[in-house]
């Protein structure tokens, strides 16, 4: 009789899974349709393009933060009162119950920072949902058509980062049309297991033609893998592709090299490892696996942005084993990279990390972690230099 009380509980459980199976994968996305991609505006830039670095310093950090790190970088419309939003996580250290989403904005009156406010709280983002939130990690922000301002904020409830998943977020109509940024939930991203549950975020999207976005993630737990979000002109998600199959990269960040071929460049999470590549060529619905690229990866972040065709830039550490040395280098196909600015460079135990890109209005902002205690920024302009940067 236990026996049979057995097989009847096993079935029983068998079919309860197979039915969250089913469930699950019937309110994932299908894998997208062909995409294109669009340049950022390089209107008035002389050709072979020119960059030079022409400021620097710091972003002012929050009272009492003793920790700061992973900032993504907004460009703001033409008619804003600033030219770009700069987001990070901020606290007393990384992972630590008071960390919230900071903000800053560079305004076009003073061209400085403004004073940095908190954006997101764990507390009251536990509340929007609905259920707890433990602590905050990256955060990602994108423009939609409406010139709301979207963030997606890695979030944990139990477990670690490799249990965390994407909250997305949306700026509320009530605090853009005040000039101010407040945020509500969006509806849960259904593209895991468990709606979204160890997927993470923490490059900035590839725009679209159509308005759209291709969000860059991860996925952490177990075996790894990075895969393409592709969300509509108003932040509606269309489906998802998987980038690669190596269960050692992480982190992507997309580069156009034309309308519907773009590269990923990854993380690698190996020792001795070296920046990760694959590529699309029809939009983003399929992606291959390219040879590891020549660029040392000590397991860490990159940042990539194509501006035009046959020109792109990247920024990441270059020395082994540590995070003290930052590069900008360029590159004509996405494969073959030259030195063009040292950004960085301190001791061994010094750490330059998790750089975010911008292009606006003829100028490369870049903003990163230093020593994962404070953000700093650099731009390098198109205007005034004296000799021609070519890949």
């Amino acid at each position: 009789m236990d026996v049979l009380k057995f097989h009847w509980r096993l079935l029983i459980a068998a079919l309860a899974v197979s039915g969250l199976l089913a469930w699950d994968l019937a309110q994932r996305p299908v894998s997208p349709a062909e995409a294109a991609t669009v340049w950022p505006d390089t209107t008035g830039v002389a050709q072979p393009m020119v960059l030079t670095k022409v400021d620097q310093g710091p972003v002012p950090m929050p009272a009492q933060s003793a920790a700061a790190h992973a900032s993504t970088l907004l460009v703001m419309p033409a008619d804003s009162a600033a030219r770009l939003r700069i987001f990070w996580f901020s606290g007393e250290r990384e992972s630590g119950p008071n960390v919230q989403i900071a903000t800053s904005e560079w305004r076009r009156a003073d061209q400085a920072w403004s004073p940095p406010q908190w954006a997101v709280n764990r507390h009251v983002l536990g509340a929007q949902l609905g259920y707890g939130v433990r602590r905050l990690g990256n955060p990602v922000a994108w423009l939609d058509a409406d010139a709301r301002i979207h963030l997606f904020v890695v979030a944990t409830g139990a477990g670690g980062w490799a249990a965390s998943r994407i909250v997305h977020l949306r700026q509320t109509q009530a605090s853009r049309a005040a000039g101010a940024v407040e945020f509500e939930p969006m509806p849960a991203l259904p593209v895991s297991w468990l709606w979204n549950t160890s997927y993470l975020v923490r490059s900035s999207p590839l725009p679209l033609a159509d308005g759209g976005m291709v969000l860059p993630v991860h996925f952490e737990l177990g075996i790894k893998h990075p895969a393409a979000l592709r969300f509509d002109r108003y932040g509606g998600l269309m489906g998802i592709s998987r980038i690669s199959g190596r269960g050692y990269a992480l982190q992507p960040t997309l580069l156009a090299q034309g309308p519907r071929e773009w590269t990923a460049l990854m993380r690698d999470e190996r020792a001795q490892g070296r920046v990760l590549a694959a590529r699309t060529q029809d939009g983003g619905r399929s992606w291959q696996d390219l040879p590891d690229l020549s660029l040392i990866n000590p397991d860490s972040s990159v940042a990539g942005l194509g501006l035009a065709p046959g020109f792109g830039v990247l920024v990441h550490n270059s020395s082994p084993g540590s995070r003290a040395v930052m590069d900008l280098s360029v590159s004509g196909n996405g494969q073959d990279w030259r030195l063009l600015n040292r950004m960085a460079e301190g001791a061994p135990d010094d750490e330059f990390s998790y750089p975010a890109l911008a292009w606006e209005q003829g100028n490369l902002w870049v903003s990163y972690t230093v020593d994962r205690k404070t953000i700093s920024w650099q731009r390098f302009s198109t205007n005034g230099a004296d000799k021609a940067v070519t890949p």
